[in-house]
């Protein structure tokens, strides 16, 4: 089930200067820590002046799907939303 969570957390990131991308790693929430697997979807939002990355992927065991944002004005995360891909 889909769970909304619009909470901080702390992630791990990586520039390739090769592909041109920095991408999610490693997120740490809930005193645990997810590494990503396939990044399913990256797209940008524009809210006022700041550009937000949304980033939805699963973690590395594909057991639990995650949604993150990116602010650029603070580069700060927000999770906001889970799933652990149970419908109940």
């Amino acid at each position: 089930m889909r769970e909304k969570i619009n909470e901080e957390v702390s992630v791990v990131m990586y520039f390739s200067h090769r592909q041109k991308k920095a991408l999610p790693h490693l997120v740490s929430w809930n005193n645990q820590e997810y590494q990503v697997g396939k990044i399913g979807f990256h797209h940008t939002i524009q809210r006022g002046n700041t550009l937000h990355h949304i980033f939805e992927l699963v973690d590395k065991s594909e057991s639990l799907w995650l949604r993150l944002r990116l602010d650029t004005s603070n580069l700060h995360w927000m999770l906001e939303a889970v799933s652990d891909g149970n419908g109940s």
